[in-house]
């Protein structure tokens, strides 16, 4: 990973105030939210503690007794439906929020609750209605920014992929379409990030999320716009995964591994709200809208034939147009294709080998099975042109 000196491009690097990592971390939560408490002044016997989560009780119900129970708060809970966090479920959450006068938010869960949460947060403080919120949605509404701090928050994600408790944006359904509120207001106050919350996790939830935050460290290391930030952060997220995935899928009581994907959703979360990604992400959100399938799922899916066209493309171009740019980019993909092999010697080829492997180990379904169409495609290469991720 070795290339001459150059001149570094200015950069900007944002991430949440706070995070907490390691094995226990979900114990120290009512602690954290009395701090967070008594630092923004809010009475959480008068204002509830918002927990927004999945359908699932298994660490939603034990953390609203610790809130009544260790701080004789007040706690108030909303379940987001199953599936990919929506518009209107958004809209559902930020309504109860309102009623309940709620003053602090806790996510507790994969992200869909950390998503939903986030946009609550923000609309808590800088609205609160239906109408309010188009004024902050991209694609669909005004996109404007926001002008207040949103309400504090903590995100604790459940599952080790999206890496949404450190991103500064918040990404919903709307009808066919998936679309982002963004603001660096929007990134949690506090980030918790518990390994044994993974452990109960199914495999295929675990290769789609796992497959998911190996590639946001990928797609930012390989970027158009990479920084030095991101390449130390990305690189060591691109380790952590490609070692631990499999080691995962394959034993999901492995908790070295589960914490080492931890780290890799992390780094992912961290790299993907610092820099550019790429094709996978860029047809991604359209796919999801399309056919309501798992990010994941489809980010896997994706993955390597999106390294096979970008090293072909590279390939084609060492000889024509640019031929040193065209170098320079290829040699982030074997960078990568040694860290992910292990192999000194790889070339970007042996690493799409790699990712094939991986993605056919960790049983990936092919589009195909979510209803994907070739009549689709049409549609779905004019629709992704427009990804902020392309």
């Amino acid at each position: 990973m070795s290339r001459t000196a150059a001149a570094v491009a200015p950069f900007e690097f944002q991430t949440a105030t706070r995070m907490v990592f390691g094995r226990g971390a979900f114990d120290r939560v009512p602690a954290l939210v009395r701090e967070l408490a008594e630092l923004e002044g809010v009475d959480t016997t008068k204002n509830p503690v918002l927990i927004v989560t999945g359908e699932s009780e298994r660490f939603s119900k034990p953390l609203e007794e610790k809130l009544v129970g260790e701080l004789g708060a007040r706690a108030a809970t909303f379940r987001c439906p199953r599936g990919e966090p929506t518009v209107a479920s958004a809209i559902a959450c930020i309504e109860f929020a309102t009623k309940n006068k709620c003053g602090i938010v806790v996510a507790v869960g994969g992200g869909t609750a950390v998503d939903t949460a986030k946009c609550v947060a923000a609309m808590i403080t800088n609205g609160g209605a239906e109408p309010d919120l188009y004024e902050f949605l991209e694609v669909v509404g005004r996109a404007q920014p926001l002008t207040k701090r949103t309400a504090p928050f903590i995100a604790i994600p459940t599952t080790a992929g999206p890496g949404a408790e450190v991103a500064k944006n918040s990404v919903l359904e709307a009808g066919d379409r998936k679309v982002s509120m963004r603001h660096p207001f929007m990134l949690p106050s506090v980030a918790v990030i518990d390994p044994l919350l993974t452990l109960t996790l199914p495999r295929d939830v675990t290769a789609h999320t796992g497959l998911d935050a190996l590639t946001q460290c990928i797609e930012p290391y390989v970027c158009c716009a990479p920084n030095p930030m991101v390449d130390a952060i990305s690189m060591a997220g691109i380790l952590a995964g490609a070692g631990a995935l499999r080691r995962v899928v394959d034993d999901g009581s492995d908790i070295d591994a589960r914490e080492q994907m931890c780290l890799c959703s992390y780094y992912g979360g961290l790299s993907l709200a610092n820099a550019k990604l790429g094709a996978v992400h860029g047809f991604s959100g359209t796919l999801g809208g399309l056919l309501h399938a798992p990010h994941g799922a489809i980010c896997a899916a994706l993955l390597p034939h999106s390294w096979t066209i970008n090293i072909g493309a590279l390939e084609g171009r060492v000889s024509k147009d640019d031929p040193e740019l065209a170098k320079r980019a290829l040699a982030r993909y074997v960078d990568v294709a040694r860290a992910i092999t292990g192999n000194p010697n790889a070339t970007a080829r042996d690493g799409v080998a790699f990712l094939v492997d991986l993605v056919e180990h960790c049983s990936v379904p092919g589009l195909g099975s979510f209803g994907l169409k070739p009549s689709d495609f049409p549609s779905v290469i004019e629709k992704s042109k427009q990804s902020s991720s392309m």
